[in-house]
This record gives C-alpha cells, sequence and structure tokens, in this order.
C-alpha cells in the first residue's frame, strides 16, 4: 500500500475513529482536550489496523479496525485510570447481588428486590448505579480480531472478567450465545441494549423513544450489563 492510498483510507475511516471515541467516553469527566486526545489514539490504532491487516483471513477490514482502534483508546482510559477503586468496589458488590438473587429466585430480580437485598433504600440504588455507570465503558476489551475465528473458553472468560460482555459481540458463536441471555433480560433493559448496541442510537435517543429520561436509560444500561456478565460468568464457569 502507497502512502496516498494509506492517507485516503485513514480520512476515509477518520469518521469511525470519533464515532467510537464518542460512544466510549458518553458521560465520562473529560474535556474536549481530552477527547482530542483519544481521537488521536484511535488514529494511531487504525494505522496498526491498516499495517496489520490480512486480507486472507475471513474477516472484514472495519470489522478488524473497530478492534484496533477500541483497544488502543481503552488501554488509554485504563491507563488514565478514570474510574475510581471506590467505584469498582460498588460495582462487584451490584453484580454480586443481581448473581445471587436470579439463583434464589429462578428469575432476574427487579430493582425494588436488589435494594432490599443490599439493605438500602432504592434511592440509594439509583444513586449506586449512577456512580457506576462508567465501569463498563472504560472497561478493557482483551478479545482481540484473533478470536473471530478462535475463541476458548479461557478467552472469553478473561474478556468478561476485565470487561463488558458486549466487547464479546465478535463471532457468530458469541452472538447467539449473548442473544440468549439477552432474551432473558427485563422488557425495558432488553429494548436499552438493542437500541444501543444494535440500532446505535445514543442514551438521549432512547429516552426519547421510551418516554425515559437520560439519567433513566443509562441506570437500565448499567443494570443490563451487570447482569449480562454475572450471568454469562456464572453459564461459563
Amino acid at each position: 500500500m502507497d502512502k496516498k492510498e494509506r492517507d485516503q483510507l485513514i480520512m476515509k475511516y477518520a469518521p469511525l475513529v470519533k464515532n467510537i471515541v464518542g460512544r466510549m467516553t458518553y458521560k465520562l469527566p473529560i474535556d474536549a482536550a481530552d477527547r482530542e486526545d483519544l481521537v488521536n489514539v484511535g488514529i494511531i490504532g487504525l494505522m496498526e489496523a491498516l499495517d496489520k491487516f490480512d486480507q486472507n483471513r475471513n474477516v472484514q477490514f472495519e470489522t478488524f479496525a473497530r478492534f484496533r482502534i477500541r483497544g488502543a483508546i481503552l488501554d488509554e482510559l485504563r491507563s488514565r485510570d478514570w474510574v475510581p477503586r471506590s467505584v469498582r468496589h460498588k460495582d462487584g458488590k451490584l453484580e454480586n447481588a443481581l448473581n445471587a438473587l436470579k439463583k434464589n429466585l429462578g428469575r432476574p430480580p427487579n430493582e425494588d428486590e436488589v435494594a432490599r437485598y443490599l439493605g438500602i433504600t432504592l434511592e440509594k440504588y439509583f444513586k449506586i448505579l449512577d456512580d457506576t455507570k462508567d465501569v463498563h465503558i472504560v472497561s478493557r476489551e482483551d478479545l482481540s480480531p484473533d478470536y473471530i475465528e478462535s475463541h476458548g473458553v479461557g478467552d472469553v472468560m478473561e474478556a468478561v472478567n476485565e470487561g463488558n460482555p458486549f466487547d464479546l459481540f465478535a463471532g457468530e458463536e458469541l452472538k447467539h450465545q449473548l442473544k440468549r441471555v439477552i432474551e432473558e433480560l427485563p422488557l425495558k433493559e432488553k429494548l436499552v441494549i438493542s437500541l444501543y448496541y444494535y440500532d446505535e442510537m445514543t442514551m438521549k435517543e432512547i429516552g426519547i423513544i421510551l418516554d425515559l429520561t437520560e439519567s433513566r436509560v443509562c441506570q437500565l444500561h448499567t443494570q443490563a450489563t451487570l447482569r449480562l456478565r454475572s450471568v454469562i460468568k456464572d453459564r461459563w464457569n
């Protein structure tokens, strides 16, 4: 690939980098300069994708590039440690509560049941959801493009343990597995997940469709992500 062709491809996929940065840093406490830095990091990831892409593999370039771009941005976010340890602790408590209650009840618990299990008010429970919403956005994505064609349980579990379960949406087998888990979610959470990850709507747009506040949509997204992560861990342990 000559320099002219390479520059043209970088220009073509630059909007993709900005889109990924925007979705990954949604609601994070960072300013315009930090976001611009992350765009530059994403461009570097895009350039690495151009260098390492193998046309002989059964993977589209955009899929490969998304992994490289997201991986570069997530590594940068992780190095800056946007999420305090106390918030990660709360995140773990919520996940454990959701998992324990699901086992006891035989179904996903509702918010009142989770609040009672934790010994807190519903208002306090919503506050914790608000506090932990960014944990999943800045989690580490360990699945590389190589896993698209080869993904063992050990690799999958490593990704689940360290990241958002939706990062596993590479490869048809994992898509089908996660689809089954998503079907178990409460209706509103299922709708939020579908609109956000499949239709790529913003939280604000989803709120308009579901007649909910943007904050409430964020809470439902966080809760759904925690449910999925705990269910997937349990299913594959």
